[in-house]
């Protein structure tokens, strides 16, 4: 007879191993076996081999999406950690109303993505908007935010900049506070000044952060959906398709869940490679 020590462990795990086989297991093992048919949800699936991975690779749609991603991300990585990095250096400091100031730059984290895309929709109007009502005013022209190819995707990166500097901002101010303040105290007295210090001592200290903060922003600017769904719906002229998007239009509008599993695979395993290209070139030993 089994003891009841010995079945006590087993038990504990059980929910997670249920969880695990339920909702991580079956459905990535369902989407690569649906990757090699063709199903609409309502017919049963008909299995068509390696077709929907040759069909991707001839998807200039989709492609144009991947090139779309990539603009966002270019964008958007780099503002992100510098406004977040800078703000985050301020936020270290012994200012007056600190706490209040934190705050205030993490609160559009937890608003609903898409009232604050609904927001910065109002403020990016081509007649009514803020922003093009200033730009009249100073004796500029009005431009197309979200109408003209060359601006959209552009001004979506800046909205999402926005939106998501506030986590990383409290990443950085974790990381600035791990950093020994006897370095900086031993620089002083060599008389470092403020960007050798900066440079020197706090961008290697709070590299592990930075590594951290990359991955997560490049892991999310790959995520990108609400905003061009809800802003531009992709356009115009499929300027702001990201490839997220075009995987659920191809999914849930054309009911191609076969594709739209190929293209959701195919898409992860970028995913994989971009995050460990940069783990290569990003993470440092220190």
């Amino acid at each position: 007879m089994v003891s009841k020590r010995k079945i006590v462990p087993y038990l504990l795990v059980s929910p997670y191993i249920v969880h695990f086989f339920l909702f991580i297991a079956f459905p990535v093992i369902f989407s690569v076996v649906l990757t090699f048919h063709n199903w609409n949800i309502i017919s049963p699936m008909e299995y068509t081999g390696l077709n929907n991975y040759i069909r991707l690779f001839n998807d200039a749609t989709f492609f144009k999406s991947l090139i779309n991603t990539l603009i966002f991300l270019v964008i958007h990585i780099p503002l992100q950690i510098t406004v977040a990095l800078f703000l985050a250096e301020i936020l270290n400091q012994k200012i007056k109303l600190r706490g209040i100031f934190r705050g205030a730059f993490f609160m559009p984290v937890i608003v609903s993505g898409v009232v604050v895309t609904i927001l910065w929709q109002q403020l990016y109007g081509f007649d009514t908007g803020l922003l093009n009502r200033l730009l009249v005013k100073v004796g500029l022209s009005k431009i197309g935010w979200l109408t003209d190819p060359n601006w959209a995707m552009p001004s979506i990166a800046i909205m999402a900049t926005w939106k998501n500097v506030g986590l990383y901002i409290v990443l950085f101010l974790v990381g600035l506070q791990t950093v020994p303040p006897q370095y900086y105290e031993a620089a002083d007295l060599e008389g470092a000044t403020n960007l050798q210090k900066f440079f020197k001592i706090t961008l290697p200290m709070i590299n592990p952060t930075i590594f951290m903060v990359v991955v997560l922003s490049t892991i999310g600017g790959f995520s990108l959906f609400i905003e061009p769904y809800v802003m531009t719906g992709g356009g115009p002229l499929n300027s702001t398709i990201s490839a997220v998007l075009y995987i659920y239009k191809q999914g849930f509008f054309y009911y191609r869940m076969g594709y739209a599993a190929t293209l959701g695979f195919f898409f992860a395993m970028l995913i994989l490679a971009v995050v460990m290209i940069q783990k290569k070139f990003v993470e440092k030993d220190k």
